[in-house]
């Protein structure tokens, strides 16, 4: 997690930025910062908010961008569920994507060894601890110095070089890419809607495409007159 720790750190300075910039208060900037603690979808509800935009059009962006971490968590249900749902609810709101990547690749079967289970705990509060550090941290700092920073310095296009490592290395099947490659050309198309409706209509379409193009599971065939039961 070191070794992308820099570029997070980057798109969560320009972040902190972007919220003083956007006329929130202190309180609300830092009470967002913390809480929050989700840089795509901060990013997609800075430019509503100052819009004047519809609290539900807000919490709509914010929900379908986040969308793929309902995915992460089935997928870590099993690996956690042993745990108080205290502990759950921490190893979520810690979730973020590369944590993800990089522990499902270090795991990619849930331990049922004792052992097993304290490296895979131990793994993931340490992985989850340098984000958070670097993400808040740094979303902090920008806080600080966001007289400083210009936005114009393009520092959070580190985090979009990371969003997109992370994305091809998710695209690992034919129907990943064909609904990475729609959902970019939806956001394309439709990037004129106002109050970056263009998000929702590429999540809609990427998902729409895939239901259709993927097959439909195989039913069991029904047992022949005079078979055993």
């Amino acid at each position: 997690m070191a070794a992308v720790a820099p570029g997070i750190a980057a798109w969560g300075l320009m972040t902190g930025v972007a919220m003083i910039k956007s006329g929130m208060s202190l309180v609300e900037v830092l009470l967002m910062a913390i809480l929050v603690f989700a840089g795509s979808s901060q990013l997609a509800a800075l430019p509503l908010i100052v819009a004047g935009a519809p609290m539900w059009v807000i919490l709509a962006t914010a929900f379908c961008v986040n969308l793929r971490f309902m995915v992460f968590s089935a997928h870590l249900r099993p690996y956690v569920m042993h745990q108080s749902l205290c502990k759950r609810l921490a190893h979520g709101y810690l979730m973020a994507d590369l944590n993800y990547v990089l522990f499902t690749r270090r795991f990619p079967h849930p331990g049922t060894d004792p052992a097993v289970i304290a490296a895979q705990e131990a793994y993931w509060i340490g992985n989850c601890a340098t984000g958070w550090v670097s993400w808040v941290g740094a979303s902090l700092l920008g806080i600080v110095l966001a007289n400083s920073i210009p936005l114009s310095w393009g520092l959070g296009f580190a985090g979009i070089l990371a969003l997109l490592g992370i994305m091809c290395s998710l695209a690992t099947t034919r129907l990943r890419a064909v609904s990475a490659a729609i959902a970019g050309a939806a956001a394309v198309a439709t990037f004129a809607l106002p109050l970056k409706l263009n998000i929702l209509v590429a999540i809609a379409a990427a998902v729409a495409v895939c239901l259709l193009l993927e097959k439909p599971a195989a039913k069991p065939a029904a047992p022949a007159p005079g078979d055993a039961a």
